[in-house]
């Protein structure tokens, strides 16, 4: 493959990938609020998992075991 052959080849890459880019403009906005909304959602549900009664004292228990530990 000859480097005039190759220069052609990156450079139709490159113009496909510019395309590619353009296309999805439009929508980055809108798919970063889905994401942000859906994060924050998850650190809701986490937040209440972890400070249920259930999980604060296995957590807890585990903090005390390992400050218990004899060196």
């Amino acid at each position: 493959m000859g480097v005039e052959m190759w220069g052609q080849l990156c450079a139709r890459a490159l113009r496909r990938a510019a395309r590619g880019v353009r296309r999805d403009s439009g929508m980055v906005t809108s798919e970063y609020a889905m994401g942000l909304i859906a994060a924050v959602g998850f650190a809701g549900l986490l937040y209440k998992v972890v400070t249920s009664g259930q999980v604060r004292a296995a957590l807890q228990a585990v903090v005390e075991k390992a400050l218990d530990v004899q060196f």
